[in-house]
């Protein structure tokens, strides 16, 4: 695992039950700034049964991103409706409800 993978990892660890974050947030955090698509990347690398909630991990606009297998969308969907997370009409998660960290 590299380096920036582990300091992903150790972020996402962090996102509470019942919240998401962004890539982005994630990058930022990690202290890989403008790197959001490597978060992606190190998501798509998680070997199954980790400890990490990849599932609260959301796009810049409350979506969830499109996966490479099939049912990943929506295998996503029903664990962060199994935490609280509730999407609009539209499939979208409100991520100032829901985002995390939160804006002061």
């Amino acid at each position: 695992m590299t380096n920036s993978y582990a300091r992903i990892y150790a972020v996402v660890r962090r996102v509470p039950r019942g919240r998401v974050s962004t890539y982005g947030q994630i990058a930022r955090l990690a202290r890989l700034p403008g790197h959001a698509r490597q978060v992606g990347y190190a998501m798509h690398a998680l070997p199954s049964g980790t400890g990490v909630p990849w599932q609260r991990i959301v796009n810049a606009k409350g979506e969830i991103s499109r996966r490479s297998h099939a049912g990943g969308e929506l295998t996503q969907r029903i664990l962060l409706e199994r935490e609280g997370v509730r999407f609009n009409a539209r499939g979208r998660i409100d991520l100032a409800r829901y985002g995390w960290p939160r804006s002061r």
